[in-house]
């Protein structure tokens, strides 16, 4: 196998790409220059290194805590809680959520031996439990700056039978928790369609579920 079938297989284990556009790909970059082509590789090679979980709520960041978390001006007393770091993404291209994140990374899928341990469900509810970030040690000076009352979670998990298994779980184990001041729990409103998955989902549609959502 040579380098042009090699990299034509490893494009084309990407989401989304098949044989034939993983083959165009390859073909585009070899007529590209080639400090380009060296620039994309390094960039590349690098990815791992340079972006990785923030430490606070999962996202995707190069900064740690990122700048979400670290942001004052966003609305401390609310997290809303999504399955991956790209639906943090998703939520912000909208512009009119203005809270906090908790990435899951996942939904439970006991057949799959996907459970709450699996998930960073524990890290949400330390969260709800010691102030908005649940932080310590070098995130302290982040949780002095966002130290408000958690009143609201929301739960953007996606509108599926493991999305709604996952929310009904997270609702019970935050009402378990029995606190003075309990945050409400939501879920998007039906605005998004049902087997949809809100990485693809329009941003109107996304609005408006946002402002219906509704206490679980």
């Amino acid at each position: 196998m040579n380098a042009f079938d090699e990299l034509t297989n490893n494009f084309s284990r990407l989401p989304g790409i098949g044989k034939k556009s993983a083959s165009r790909m390859v073909n585009w970059l070899l007529k590209q220059d080639a400090s380009y082509v060296q620039k994309f590789a390094q960039n590349l090679g690098s990815l791992q290194e340079r972006i990785k979980p923030c430490s606070i709520c999962g996202t995707w960041t190069e900064i740690d805590p990122c700048p979400i978390c670290s942001n004052p001006l966003r609305d401390a007393s609310q997290i809303c809680v999504v399955e991956q770091p790209q639906d943090v993404s998703t939520i912000e291209a909208y512009g009119e959520y203005k809270g906090l994140y908790h990435v899951l990374g996942g939904l439970l899928r006991p057949l799959e031996g996907i459970g709450p341990a699996q998930l960073s469900i524990q890290q949400l509810i330390t969260r709800i439990k010691n102030g908005v970030n649940g932080a310590s040690g070098e995130n302290s000076v982040i949780s002095s700056v966002n130290n408000s009352a958690i009143t609201e979670i929301i739960i953007a998990t996606n509108p599926t039978v493991e999305g709604d298994t996952t929310a009904l779980y997270l609702n019970k184990v935050i009402t378990e928790l029995n606190l003075p001041q309990p945050p409400k729990v939501t879920r998007l409103a039906t605005g998004m369609p049902v087997g949809g998955d809100l990485e693809y989902v329009d941003k109107r549609t996304l609005s408006l579920s946002f402002r219906g959502r509704s206490e679980i």
